[in-house]
């Protein structure tokens, strides 16, 4: 990889070749660094030595850096340069700013190697190519490996001349020189190279492949070499440019990302345990570790009472509204920055009084109060209306409610308003004050009342203006209580994971907290106050509601809409109340620096104090530290900038005060962020990429009692030189969660303990929820929330750090700023980080895509962390939360849910999962004597079993041959029906009785004689839709001595994908004939199918409509029964066309099988919904009725397309007891008629007749589907024991079959749960092991029983590998020995090696003798303790899946159906799912039922899906339209079908996303 690196540099700078040693010495290089011998920097200093000599120097660039490959990010336009200039001052989002911390990203992203990631493809509505899309460099893989390095493909040429001329840029991912006349070095493709060095190329015909969808000549596929490698599959469009290149360029491009390893690969043990341990981290030797003393806790300054300390906040109201009526409390503002009313003292005081005599005395329900004292009441009140909220509260307070101010919910579905409703539900709240403006703006329901809203309780809304409140009696005076106990209001609190709780509030905390603030921000009698914040929380409702009325403050409350108008709005007031507090976040800061310059004429000298109240953010001191700068000169001193930490809980922890006060100076601190990762305090000086500036938020509170507990564990105190969470011991903190008594003892009631396991103090502590440390001067630090912590592999991130650096990544202009979330999710036992971003309108895509590449780097880069998953939204689609902001715990529930709707997503599972289970080593082959010998020890039985002896013969058993059957029955019992062909209206289309079928066999043998000209053994293709004219030509075959090939014919809608198959058959097959209907002639040479394929190269085609009537002179005997009775063609699901070969013997032993398993006879009757063109369908459709005499009743699964009734309407119509369908009409079915049971019990439909329903497959039982449709269908009388899986396959279409399963075996077992499903531990499987489970276990998966086996037929369980016996309920390849097995394959080739494989082989130790045919199907045996009919016990086999279609990952065996089946469960829209490998890379195909929009949110949950389920990473996750995953006749899908039309770039994606 490195060293193609390397020559792709050279080629730029000057066009020559490295000397032969050289070369081989790179070569060594790179092994040794694959085997880990090497580390990453080791091994770029020697390839630097290596290959220094023939780098000539760039001018400015240090030589290193040329081969270290980033020659390219110099030598890049200069445009590049000028982009990434650094945007104003003015346009960054400064409450994440630090220039510090900007250069250092800057840095770190210039450290970086610049690496190439490939871009999301993404589909667009209007299909135009944009020049760079046209000229992606085709994939030279397809070269092939003796051209050698040196000579390019012609395609690449081809490709290189248009670029040159026609276009200056190209997005090339190769390896190949651009340079004009200089002859390119293509490197030939390692992965290409490796595969063949692993595949033994014999020269075998196989069957052909047909995975291809275009017509091309037949070459020799070798198994194990992808596809896409052929020259011969490289699809061309006009202009030469292979259609495959696009996609395999990206692919080729991720792989070589992976290839270059961020951190060490994983050491590789083989895990023998059953236990897939999962890579434990080890904790890192050099982390650091805290070294001081433990720490002391810290005492405020005792909290002074003075005489005139009211005995409660409501005797304040009360002196001041009767004292001083006429002094200002609260003035409010519009949204033009005007006052709209001030509300006086005296007001206040009587608008209270009034509200609190209306809800106590004039609500009522039944004659009875509505409200009595102590019920909680909602305060729903808009942030411009703070005097009717301020009326409201202490109204409720004089009342003796409980107030629980919430937001006002906007719409039904607001971010987070269910939660409220859920608090609302729990405070048992049944009235709502609001104001008559908000009421009339709330979402109405029908009734004209306001609507309900989703999970909140049934609310009575009362609007609290002054004509709906009453005055009271002039002998009605509110009890004013001292504070006591008794809950005052209830404030709300959102946890880390989006739930909401109550925190309470005590009148005696609300009263301590008002003297505790007053001391210590030296509030004085009558102040000025303008307050920025929510007034109904927080610092907001502290300073401007409550402390403000102590200390009959005047409060200047600014409205959130006038912040946004007019972001000086705040300043201005200051300057024009000559305010001496303000109460802001540093939002308000930065929002005031943008719209400083219109403003000249303000000062803030006035003001002693501007408290931060988000002081506690790291990054809060980079906006103090700007809007210091700018207002300095306007009469702002430093030190009233007096940043503050609380929380809900605790209430205010902690504040600077203000410079009157004595006390010591602000302080600050620079911490290594590493160290702070490791919950450890580093001052750090050197290392200036990663480290954290902070600012100190004062000493603590007055009267209380501060110390910083573990955040894990019990709450031990910390260190000196420790992080830990704080704990305040106050009599101002909350003091419960409402309703939640066991998180409130967690919380509010913790004993903080030293080393020794003493207890601090004899007081309970209240934790805060804020990370920090106590610094010099008994100043406190904050570095962060718990609840924006992310615990990943044992270290701890910050949200807001990393949201920071993604801030200070350059260009900015994709992205909106201050619209950045930042969480974990929980992903393979670890915390991930995922950030979502909301992109801006004009953003390019592939602008975009850099941004988030250089995003990855910076944080990896700082934090030394990975990014899990990086997603853009469009603007203004993140949930909001009240005030501005991110609802975060919502933007994650819907990235969980996949309602994210994001417009690009980036996944990065390969660099963030480090814990993944070790790969499984192979361990040396064990020799198959000695599995023997092992299983004998171990007590176990061979795995082997066979069906019934067919010794017993029957009356027409002397028959060898199935043409004289039908004569024979023709004379016996001419007039007995045989077939009933049903028409989509259910009605009878034809019929035909033994004589009525044996004249039309003798009409066509005799054109085929006569008309055809054919000779004995000749092959002839039947190409005619299912019906009896297909029995008739194939016995007329028979009564020839022609050999029949019967082939599904074209569809006429989609000629262009079914035509190409047909004519393979015929080609294949070596037909010289083609039989078939008028209607199909002619589409097999109409202009349509001209467009297709050769149309005059068809061998004779006859049609059989109206054929003369005319007998037969004589009809053919063969001379021996192992002749060739038929071929039978079919697709496997790996996409190989294989026909294998019939004799006569075999077909009449495997209608004999049949109906001794089955027990038909003439007066059975059996209805058949199958296609009848390959293995079992063909049979029971054309065989088994001639042999076996009962009547069938064909149901053409077509049909059901127009009548999804069709077949069950039969079913019960003809009373039938056995009837025959594949997967494919099972699930037709299930999805049609699901919600239509009723309709069709009205239409008397009763499925009560149904012994045995048998699905045909050649794959694993679908257990989910079998259960659902027994379950939709139990209401129409169907037994829930009546369906079964039967199980055939190429080597033999009839292994198993279920007979009468309400028999004799089914009594046997009717207590327990059906004892046909077992349940397999799937980790154990990986491994190829079986290991049962209990039904519900973890990683349990349930398999069906696949049918009891035939008669004559035996079977054995042998290893893979050796070609040795298993032992019971071990896994292994199912080997078949039976009368009616296939003789072989037959192909174009003629003798082919296969044969001998396939269908004669031998055991490599015991029983050597028998010949068997391999199945090519993994499964295992398992003795039952049920009996069957004579008394045996009963063999259950069970079939695991198809061994060419496992996937061999990360030394384990998986199978496709397993993976599909979780990531089908993942999301809603994903209908259905297909996955297969490409060079070792997952690729995971969705098909998306819904919108477009949703098609990004799959990719993360698919992830997620499968690598929580089977601990693997998926490399390309393709979103597509439903319909596109090819399935075939029998509802299997064609996996290599759908791998080869990607790689062909034909699947015409909704979205392709290369996880990195």
């Amino acid at each position: 990889m490195a060293e193609r690196n390397s020559a792709g540099l050279l080629m730029m700078l000057e066009p020559m070749t490295l000397p032969v040693e050289v070369r081989e010495k790179l070569a060594e290089l790179e092994l040794e660094l694959s085997e880990g011998d090497i580390t990453q920097k080791g091994y770029e200093k020697k390839r630097a030595k290596l290959l220094a000599p023939y780098i000539p120097h760039i001018q400015g660039v240090d030589p290193s850096l040329q081969i270290d490959g980033r020659v390219q990010s110099f030598l890049a336009a200069p445009v590049a340069s000028q982009r990434n200039k650094p945007h104003a001052a003015d346009s960054r989002d400064e409450r994440f700013r630090s220039d510090l911390h900007t250069e250092a990203v800057h840095a770190a992203l210039a450290r970086y190697r610049e690496r190439r990631m490939p871009m999301p493809s993404k589909r667009r509505s209007v299909l135009e190519q944009s020049s760079v899309e046209t000229c992606t460099p085709p994939d030279t893989s397809s070269a092939s490996e003796d051209e050698g390095s040196l000579r390019p493909h012609p395609s690449v040429e081809h490709w290189f001349n248009r670029v040159i001329q026609g276009s200056s840029t190209s997005s090339s991912a190769s390896s190949t020189s651009s340079h004009p006349g200089v002859r390119p070095h293509t490197a030939v493709p390692a992965t290409l190279a490796d595969l063949m060095a692993h595949t033994q190329l014999d020269n075998h015909s196989l069957p052909p492949d047909v995975t291809g969808l275009s017509e091309r000549p037949l070459a020799v596929s070798v198994r194990g070499v992808p596809r896409g490698y052929s020259q011969s599959s490289t699809l061309e469009t006009a202009d030469g440019v292979p259609v495959s290149s696009r996609v395999s360029c990206k692919i080729q491009q991720l792989l070589n990302t992976l290839k270059r390893p961020k951190r060490p690969p994983l050491r590789e043990f083989f895990v023998d345990d059953f236990e897939e341990m999962m890579e434990v981290q080890q904790p890192d030797p050099n982390q650091p570790k805290p070294k001081g003393v433990q720490m002391c806790p810290l005492t405020g300054e005792p909290l002074g009472v003075g005489a005139n300390c009211p005995p409660s906040l409501l005797a304040s109201l009360q002196r001041w509204g009767t004292t001083q009526p006429k002094s200002p409390a609260l003035t409010a503002l519009d949204n033009t920055s005007k006052p709209v009313y001030t509300l006086t003292y005296g007001k206040l005081w009587t608008r209270c009084v009034k509200l609190a005599f209306t809800l106590l005395n004039k609500l009522s329900s039944r004659n009875e109060p509505l409200l009595r004292p102590g019920d909680r009441v909602a305060l729903v009140f808009p942030n411009n209306e703070p005097v009717m909220f301020m009326v409201a509260f202490y109204g409720c307070l004089l009342a003796e409610l409980v107030p629980v101010p919430i937001e006002v919910p906007l719409t039904r579905k607001d971010a987070g308003s269910q939660q409220i409703g859920f608090l609302l539900g729990s405070c048992g709240v049944k009235l709502a004050l609001t104001t008559d403006a908000c009421q009339k703006g709330l979402p109405k329901a029908q009734t004209g009342e306001v609507a309900s809203f989703k999970g909140w309780p049934r609310l009575l809304w009362f609007v609290t203006d002054g004509k709906h409140v009453v005055k009271p009696p002039k002998d009605w005076h509110p009890l004013i209580r001292d504070a006591s106990e008794e809950i005052a209001y209830i404030e709300y609190k959102t946890s880390k994971e989006g739930s909401t709780m109550g925190v309470t509030v005590s009148h005696s905390a609300m009263l301590t907290h008002c003297h505790a603030l007053t001391q210590a921000c030296g509030y004085a009698e009558g102040e000025t106050i303008t307050n920025v914040l929510d007034f109904k929380r927080d610092a907001g409702l502290w300073h401007g509601v409550l402390t403000s009325v102590m200390n009959r403050m005047h409060v200047i409350s600014i409205p959130y809409s006038l912040m946004k108008v007019n972001p000086l709005s705040w300043i201005q007031k200051v300057h024009t109340y000559t305010a001496t507090v303000a109460v802001v976040k540093s939002r308000d800061m930065h929002w005031s620096l943008l719209t400083q310059r219109e403003q000249r004429d303000v000062s803030l000298s006035s003001l002693r104090m501007l408290i931060v109240a988000d002081g506690a953010s790291p990054w809060s001191i980079s906006s103090c530290d700007a809007f210091l700068n700018v207002f300095q000169a306007r009469g702002l001193r430093p030190e009233v900038i007096c940043p503050s930490a609380s929380s809900a809980e605790a209430m205010t922890v902690a504040i600077r005060r203000p410079p009157e006060m004595g006390v010591p100076p602000p302080g600050k601190a620079v911490l290594s962020m590493s160290g702070l990762s490791y919950s450890v305090i580093r001052v750090d000086t050197e290392e200036k990429l990663s480290v954290l500036t902070l600012q100190d938020v004062g000493q603590a509170m007055p009267g209380a009692l501060v110390c910083v507990v573990r955040a894990e564990g019990p709450p031990c105190l910390c260190c000196t030189d420790e992080v830990g969470e704080i704990c305040v011991s106050a009599h101002s903190t909350g003091t419960s969660y409402f309703g939640l008594p066991g998180m409130t003892k967690n919380l509010f009631e913790t004993i903080p303990v030293t080393a020794a396991g003493v207890p601090v103090s004899d007081r309970p502590f209240t934790r805060t929820s804020l990370l920090g440390f106590v610094g010099p001067d008994s100043l406190l630090f904050v570095v962060g929330k718990i609840d924006g912590q992310m615990v990943v592999s044992g270290r701890r991130h910050n949200a807001d750090d990393v949201v920071a650096t993604a801030l200070a990544v350059e260009p900015m202009k994709f992205v909106y700023r201050g619209r950045i979330a930042v969480f974990s999710v929980s992903v393979l036992h670890d915390e991930r980080i995922v950030v979502v971003a909301e992109q801006r309108p004009d953003a390019s895509e592939e602008d975009s895509f850099q941004w988030m590449s250089r995003v990855l780097q910076a944080i990896d880069s700082i934090h030394q962390v990975g990014v899990y998953c990086l997603a853009l939204v469009s603007a203004n689609s993140l949930p909001k939360a009240a005030l501005g902001g991110i609802h975060v715990s919502e933007t994650k529930q819907r990235f969980l849910e996949g309602a994210l709707h994001p417009c690009t997503v980036l996944m990065c599972p390969h660099t963030c999962i480090t814990n993944l289970p070790k790969p499984r080593q192979k361990q040396p082959e064990v020799g198959p004597a000695s599995m023997i010998v092992g299983n004998l020890v171990a007590g176990k039985r061979i795995a082997q079993a066979c069906g019934r002896d067919v010794a017993q013969l029957e009356d027409n058993d002397q028959f060898l041959y199935m043409q004289d059957v039908l004569q024979w029955r023709a004379q016996a019992t001419p007039d007995h029906p045989l077939f009933l062909l049903l028409n989509a209206k259910g009605a009878v289309a034809s019929s035909a009785s033994c004589l009525q079928l044996h004249k039309r066999a003798e009409r066509v043998a005799v054109a085929l004689m006569e008309k055809g000209r054919l000779n004995t053994g000749d092959h002839v293709a039947l190409v005619y839709p299912p019906g009896i004219d297909l029995i008739a030509t194939f016995y007329g075959c028979l009564y020839a001595g022609c050999v029949p090939v019967t082939v599904r014919p074209p569809h006429p809608q989609n000629l262009a994908t079914t035509l190409p198959t047909v004519r393979m058959i015929v080609e294949v097959s070596k037909s010289v004939c083609i039989l078939t209907t008028q209607a199909i002639m002619k589409l097999l040479k109409s202009k349509e199918a001209a467009a297709t394929v050769d149309v005059r190269s068809w061998p004779t085609v006859l049609d059989t409509d109206d054929l003369p009537r005319k007998k037969a002179a004589q009809i053919y005997k063969p001379p021996t029964p192992e002749m060739l009775a038929y071929l039978d063609f079919s697709v496997s699901t790996t996409g190989i066309l294989a026909g294998v070969k019939m004799s006569h013997a075999a077909t009449s032993a495997l209608c004999r099988s049949i109906k001794l398993q089955c027990e038909l006879y003439p007066s059975r009757q059996i209805a058949i919904c199958l296609d009848p063109y390959c293995g079992l369908g063909f049979a029971l459709w054309c065989l088994c009725s001639v042999y076996s005499g009962h009547q069938s009743i064909l149901v053409p699964p077509l049909e059901l397309e127009s009548n999804a009734s069709l077949w069950l309407s039969a079913v019960s119509q003809y009373r039938v007891r056995a009837t025959f369908c594949s997967y494919s009409v099972m699930e037709l079915c299930t999805k049609a008629l699901g919600s239509q049971t009723e309709a069709l019990r009205v239409r008397n439909v009763n499925l009560s007749c149904v012994r045995t329903c048998m699905v045909v497959a050649e794959e694993r039982p679908r257990i989910s589907l079998t259960q659902s449709f027994t379950k939709i269908f139990k209401d129409l009388g169907l037994s829930p024991r009546a369906v079964s899986a039967t199980f055939g396959c190429r080597v033999n279409v009839a292994v198993c079959l279920q007979p009468n399963r309400l028999g004799k075996l089914a009594e046997q077992g009717t207590a327990g749960p059906d004892p046909t499903t077992v349940y397999l531990d799937t980790r154990a499987l990986r491994h190829g092991r079986v290991r049962l489970v209990e039904r519900g276990s973890p990683h349990s998966l349930p398999l069906m029983e696949s049918g009891k086996i035939l008669p004559g037929v035996k079977l054995i369980i042998a290893n893979t590998a050796t070609k040795g016996p298993l032992g019971d309920s071990h896994l292994g390849e199912i080997w078949v020995s039976s009368p009616h097995n296939a003789s072989g394959y037959y192909t174009v080739y003629g003798e082919e090696v296969l044969h001998a494989d396939h269908f004669s082989t031998r055991l490599s130790f015991g029983d050597t003798q028998t010949l068997w045919a391999r199945t090519g199907y993994l499964g295992f045996l398992r003795r039952t303790e049920l009996t069957d009919a004579s008394g045996e016990r009963h063999d259950a086999l069970y079939v695991v899946g198809s061994l060419d279609e496992t996937l061999e990952l990360r030394g384990m065996r998986y199978h496709p159906i397993d993976i599909e089946t979780s990531v089908i469960r993942a999301h809603k829209s994903i209908a259905e799912c297909a996955v297969f490998t490409w060079t070792n890379l997952l690729v995971v195909v969705v098909e998306l039922e819904g919108p477009e929009q949703e098609a990004l949110d799959l990719v993360p949950l698919v992830t997620s899906v499968v690598l929580e389920e089977h601990y693997l990473i998926v490399g390309v996750v393709v979103v597509v339209d439903p319909g596109v995953i090819p399935i075939n006749s029998r509802g299997e899908k064609q996996r290599m079908h759908l791998r080869d039309g990607f790689l062909a770039d034909q699947l015409d994606p909704v979205y392709v996303a290369y996880n990195m």
